[in-house]
C-alpha cells in the first residue's frame, strides 16, 4: 500500500490540511518524502504558512518517520520555564521569608 493512499485515509477535519512533497532518492538509495502542515493566517490576515512536520524514510522496503524538531522552540520554552519558576520562588521568600523573625516583644 503506497504512503499517500494510507495518510489520505485520515478522516476529514481531524487538524490542519497536511502537503506531502514529492518524493526523490538519495545517494544511499533512500526515498524521501516531505511533510508539512499548512496553517492560517494570524491576526486576521489570509496567508497561509507551511510548516515543516517531517519525513517519511523508505529504505530496503521499510518506511520510517522522522519528525522535525525545532531546537529553538524548546529551549526558549525551558527558559521560559525557570525564570517563572525563579520569579515565583522569589516572591515565595520575600512574602514570608525563611529566617526567624528578629523583633522584639
Amino acid at each position: 500500500m503506497e504512503i499517500r493512499k494510507v495518510a489520505d485515509r485520515r478522516p476529514p477535519g481531524t487538524g490542519a490540511a497536511r502537503v506531502y512533497g514529492e518524493p526523490y532518492e538519495t545517494a544511499q538509495g533512500a526515498t524521501i518524502i516531505t511533510v508539512a502542515r499548512l496553517g492560517g493566517g494570524r491576526c486576521g490576515t489570509r496567508d497561509v504558512a507551511a510548516v515543516p512536520v517531517g519525513v517519511f524514510v523508505i529504505h530496503d522496503g521499510e518506511v520510517a518517520w522522522e519528525p522535525a524538531v525545532d531546537e529553538t522552540r524548546i529551549a526558549l520554552m525551558a527558559l521560559s520555564i525557570g525564570l517563572a519558576s525563579a520569579v515565583l520562588a522569589t516572591l515565595a521568600v520575600l512574602r514570608r521569608p525563611p529566617w526567624p523573625d528578629l523583633s522584639r516583644r
